[in-house]
């Protein structure tokens, strides 16, 4: 027998209005994400490999959100007792050697691949607190068994340290009935809630609802904010949407960085409409798009502002594009500030040309150790980076 998961357990302040302006921007101008997922993570390991089994059998699952402790000997012996489980590969920074937080497991069978993802998902991982994030490592077997429909999804704020997935989902779910599920966004570093976290609904009413019924309501010993999140379709709920649910970005390295990359910008966004979408979030330093370039600079005042605005606005649609955000550089360490306008030996401002790489010097921001996604489909979208909770 297989290890046996525990089974799941199963009067409102009003969101500020700012955020519900800018809950209805997002709608406007975020209608589907223009990138899928990058297949990287669905390639590195033997996904779908043909034997034993029928060819053309997907007999492999991705696993997500995994700690630096979690190695293939930990997940092998989950599946030990039965022996259906072939092979475990925990994917690891090429540099460093950490874990980059995702793997693969090869079972014996499509149909054992698929009783592991329907019975594991969701519940709790021996040892830890952590709940199982499993899904299928190739795109073709996910989208065959996507039924589930589109997700709408919440960012949630403020929790107190204590709060767990089933905590934060019972919370949402005993009201909302079209509850999926929820994440609590854990810092890579040290194992501990950064203090934010995502749910997810099947009813996009049940969403809009939340979003103002929930703001203030407490979950365990604080009472939580409420903010968007963008969605996403079912066609783009993918493995990589589990992604920097952990954090992952490099700027996370540098507390007091406030500066955000843009990348992939309409050649007609100006100045003026990046501080109109970026001020939303918080006091503005500086912003500015290069002459000639399609990517731009937006500098916080404040750290916190800075990542919720990452998190947030990373892939939305501006101006008929989908933007790509990335940590640039903080000022303080950048000797030549006429890097702000595309200038200098440097590069663009944050990204000098070792770590530009084969990129085009406009477009995307280079990427994080994994694709700055989120979890869930964006659903959880762009969640690695929310504001850490000030404990």
């Amino acid at each position: 027998m297989m290890h046996q998961p525990p089974s799941n357990a199963a009067g409102a302040g009003q969101i500020p209005s700012g955020q519900q302006q800018l809950w209805m921007m997002m709608q406007q101008q975020q209608q589907q994400r223009q990138s899928a997922p990058p297949l990287g993570q669905q390639q590195q390991y033997g996904a779908g490999s043909q034997n034993p089994g029928s060819a053309g059998e997907v007999k492999s699952l991705w696993i997500g959100d995994l700690q630096q402790w979690m190695d293939e000997s930990y997940i092998m012996g989950i599946f030990a007792q039965s022996g259906e489980a072939l092979s475990a590969k925990v994917i690891r920074n090429k540099l460093t050697g950490q874990s980059e937080g995702y793997g693969f497991i090869e079972f014996i069978s499509q149909s054992v691949a698929e009783r592991v993802l329907q019975t594991y998902n969701g519940a709790k991982m021996p040892s830890c607190e952590q709940t199982f994030r499993l899904n299928w490592a190739q795109a073709g077997a996910g989208e065959r068994r996507q039924t589930e429909g589109a997700d709408y999804t919440i960012f949630v704020g403020d929790l107190a340290p204590e709060v767990t997935d089933q905590m934060l989902t019972d919370t949402f779910k005993s009201v909302y009935g079209t509850v999926k599920g929820a994440k609590v966004v854990i810092d890579r570093g040290t194992g501990r809630s950064k203090g934010y976290g995502f749910v997810r609904f099947a009813d996009e009413t049940e969403q809009m609802r939340a979003m103002n019924e929930m703001n203030g309501q407490f979950c365990s010993t604080r009472p939580m904010r409420i903010g968007p999140a963008a969605n996403k379709n079912p066609l783009q709920m993918q493995p990589a949407m589990y992604q920097n649910t952990q954090g992952g970005h490099a700027g996370d390295s540098d507390p007091n960085n406030t500066t955000i990359f843009v990348g992939g910008l309409d050649a007609n966004v100006t100045d003026e409409e990046l501080k109109s979408i970026f001020g939303q979030f918080g006091e503005l330093i500086h912003v500015k798009i290069p002459p000639g370039k399609r990517c731009g600079f937006v500098q916080f005042a404040n750290r916190a502002n800075a990542e919720h605005a990452l998190s947030v606005l990373n892939g939305t649609q501006l101006g008929g594009q989908s933007i790509r955000l990335s940590w640039g550089r903080s000022p303080n360490k950048q000797p030549d500030q006429a890097q702000w306008n595309g200038g200098g030996p440097g590069g663009y401002y944050g990204y000098p040309p070792q770590q530009q790489g084969g990129y085009e010097p406009y477009g995307y921001a280079p990427p994080a150790s994994q694709d700055p996604n989120a979890y869930y489909g964006g659903g959880y979208t762009g969640y690695g980076n929310y504001p850490q909770q000030r404990q």
